[in-house]
């Protein structure tokens, strides 16, 4: 079941970045939840892939991967590592894919949250976080999945780890028909990544509709609804806590973001003639 939380104050907002587990075994405060944030509360929770190929995805999905695959291979042989790999750079670059993005970080998410296209509508809405946890929705996996897991040595897939069981889209479906998915971490392959604290859920066909797959199959996710009218107030603190654009998307094209959006002028206060 999919739990809302309505932060309508900023001091509402320590529910969610404080959001962590005592563990008495190692006398330390960890999370193994990550979060997506989006510019719309409203916005359904949906892949690329389908949004740019919609009822094809599945049809065009291997002629993209390959395409990709055979013009990205001088770019960056490991594309030709795995099926994952080439999702994952894939993603980063803006290729159409079946991956969700998340954030190990709350911030992170937060961040993405506030992100307006047209800075003068940032109030017009409300915003939101999706919060899902990863050691649940793994519980979830069939059992090969769940004894990779169990004997690499973390608890988070790795390219490694997925490779190992599959390495096969076709199979991956099969295996997770509408019940469960991966969640997995990344390699650093771009600064973007390592800043973004990035994590990658890969959706399989047999789920149509994200948002119904988390409601019924899991306990502990929560989406954070946070009202449109603290979304320039958050904003600013973000930029206090130095989580911006400069920082999320590190180089020339990030610094220019922040810059512009730190010299925004509202419509509203623009002087009437």
């Amino acid at each position: 079941m999919i739990k809302v939380i309505r932060i309508t104050k900023t001091e509402e907002l320590m529910t969610l970045i404080a959001d962590q587990n005592y563990r008495k075994e190692i006398d330390r405060y960890r999370s193994m939840y990550v979060y997506r944030g989006v510019p719309d509360a409203d916005y359904r929770m949906t892949t690329s892939l389908f949004r740019n190929c919609k009822h094809l995805q599945k049809q065009l999905e291997p002629a993209i991967l390959n395409n990709f695959k055979k013009y990205a291979v001088l770019n960056d042989p490991s594309v030709e590592q795995s099926v994952w790999m080439q999702m994952i750079l894939g993603q980063h670059y803006g290729l159409p894919t079946r991956l969700l993005d998340w954030s190990h970080s709350a911030l992170v998410a937060l961040h993405f949250a506030a992100t307006e296209i047209d800075m003068d509508k940032m109030e017009d809405h409300d915003c939101a976080v999706w919060r899902i946890d990863m050691p649940e929705i793994h519980s979830l996996l069939p059992d090969r999945y769940k004894k990779a897991l169990n004997e690499s040595t973390t608890s988070i897939f790795s390219v490694k780890t997925l490779s190992s069981v599959t390495d096969s889209l076709e199979q991956y479906d099969m295996d997770m028909r509408g019940d469960s998915m991966v969640v997995i971490e990344p390699p650093s392959i771009e600064q973007r990544i390592v800043n973004q604290y990035s994590f990658l859920s890969i959706v399989p066909m047999g789920i149509s509709d994200v948002e119904q797959f988390l409601d019924e199959k899991t306990s502990n996710t929560v989406k954070y609804v946070i009202d449109g009218k603290l979304r320039w107030r958050l904003r600013d603190m973000l930029d206090q806590l130095n989580i911006s654009e400069r920082i999320v998307y590190p180089g020339l094209e990030g610094l220019s973001s922040w810059i512009a959006r730190h010299y925004f002028v509202k419509e509203k206060d623009v002087p009437k003639e």
